[in-house]
């Protein structure tokens, strides 16, 4: 498939084992590993630093193998909701931090062409996540509203 603001193609990645079952390797049980998400989210950890941590450190290559959720789906069923989707988080900080970049900066004209595109990758990805249910379909993107909430 190719790049969404390129001309070029992407590139092809590894791909994961398929398996229904957990290794043999893992030696946490399923509450364990739930008890480890919910330890790990009140650290402060994102849900994809959370996956990347037990893997790492716990030789856990897939909490959906374990237990039989999805990641997030642990954490939903623990009473802990996420406002915003990881990859919509992330794209909106980069927009803040590059708009106070533009305001030191006024006539940096490729960056303000990379806002430019972020922005579109930000209201394709919340028009998505309103058909699906995520966002309220009253939710805009607003910069500086946001900038108070995300910081």
């Amino acid at each position: 498939m190719a790049r969404m603001h390129k001309s070029r193609r992407g590139r092809s990645g590894s791909k994961r084992v398929y398996r229904t079952s957990p290794p043999e390797w893992v030696e946490m049980s399923k509450e364990e590993v739930e008890k480890k998400i919910l330890e790990l989210y009140n650290e402060g950890l994102e849900p994809s630093k959370i996956g990347m941590v037990l893997r790492d450190r716990y030789g856990i290559p897939s909490v959906r193998q374990i237990t039989g959720k999805r990641l997030l789906d642990v954490l939903k069923e623990n009473g802990i909701s996420i406002k915003y989707p990881e990859d919509l988080k992330s794209l909106i900080r980069k927009a803040l931090k590059l708009r106070r970049h533009l305001e030191v900066h006024k006539k940096d004209l490729h960056n303000r062409r990379g806002l430019q595109l972020i922005e579109a990758k930000i209201w394709r990805l919340s028009s998505y996540y309103k058909e699906r249910g995520i966002l309220p379909a009253d939710w805009s993107y607003d910069p500086e509203k946001l900038r108070v909430e995300l910081s």
